[in-house]
């Protein structure tokens, strides 16, 4: 069995998990967030906590219940809690801001570039060289996240663009005469 499917979920209070033959959704304060089973695991919730088991000993089952068990981990946390994820603007000129649900960046196109979000993410810009994507579901902010940076990613020479906070952009040497 493997490693990861043998730790239980802990399921805090104001979460509910309803499990039913193929699916199992997720309902919190933050959202519902859904999630299809295959026939290869078999989930079962006793006493606050979910347990994740593969049906039998294939090497598929076993992956399976691991990659399971670490997506209704995040289901969990995602309903409770959130997810952000945060990215920093760098040049000069560039600047974001945030207009309802969609977020408008200047990049020094000769156009500006506007980004609608998706349903379940909010996007905030606490300044304009910073923005804070929040959703309850971390595969969608991720993807946001990675759609946004995408515009502009971080060039290897200056370092101008659009880069997560925790990313270190290593600068390339000018060629010399």
């Amino acid at each position: 069995m493997s490693r990861v499917a043998k730790n239980p979920i802990a399921v805090p209070s104001g979460v509910e998990v309803s499990i039913a033959a193929d699916a199992i959704s997720v309902k919190g304060p933050l959202g519902t967030l859904k999630q299809a089973l295959t026939g290869r695991v078999k989930v079962s919730q006793a006493e606050g906590k979910l347990q994740v088991a593969a049906v039998d000993d294939s090497r598929e089952a076993n992956a399976m219940s691991g990659t399971t068990r670490a997506l209704l981990a995040n289901m969990v946390q995602g309903v409770s809690k959130g997810f952000e994820r945060k990215l920093t603007l760098v040049g000069v000129g560039y600047r974001a801001q945030a207009q309802g649900n969609k977020l408008n960046l200047s990049l020094g196109f000769s156009h500006p570039v506007e980004h609608v979000m998706p349903e379940g993410i909010k996007v905030e810009t606490p300044s304009q060289t910073e923005i804070v994507i929040k959703g309850a579901d971390k595969q969608k902010v991720g993807q946001v996240a990675a759609d946004v940076r995408a515009y502009r990613s971080p060039e290897p020479y200056k370092g101008k663009g659009i880069r997560y906070a925790d990313e270190v952009v290593v600068l390339k040497e000018t060629k010399k005469k």
